[in-house]
């Protein structure tokens, strides 16, 4: 199988919305959650959501690339730790400067 390939079936859910959540918070809050230090703030976290198997990168390509390197079929939930969502879209006004 090529690289592209396994890209393809990568990228092709085999759970609902919510089980693809529900696994990949799961897997965050019991497994990795315990482990992070204070320097790991805003690193990014890829989860295969099937085997718990996860990178941590401060570039989210980077993080999902390794995994993927290991896990070819990877289901992929990514977070940001200490952020609620991997990412931010649009932007927030506040007094004198846009955010």
């Amino acid at each position: 199988m090529t690289n592209l390939e396994n890209a393809k079936s990568a990228s092709k859910p085999r759970h609902s919305h919510e089980e693809f959540a529900r696994r990949g918070e799961e897997i965050f809050e019991h497994d990795i959650r315990p482990t992070l230090r204070p320097e790991d703030q805003d690193l990014f976290v890829a989860i295969d959501i099937e085997s718990g198997s996860y990178e941590m990168d401060r570039d989210d390509f980077t993080a999902t690339e390794r995994l993927l390197a290991k896990r070819p079929d990877a289901q992929i939930w990514l977070l940001r730790v200490g952020h609620r969502a991997a990412y931010r879209i649009g932007g927030r006004f506040t007094f004198g400067s846009i955010e």
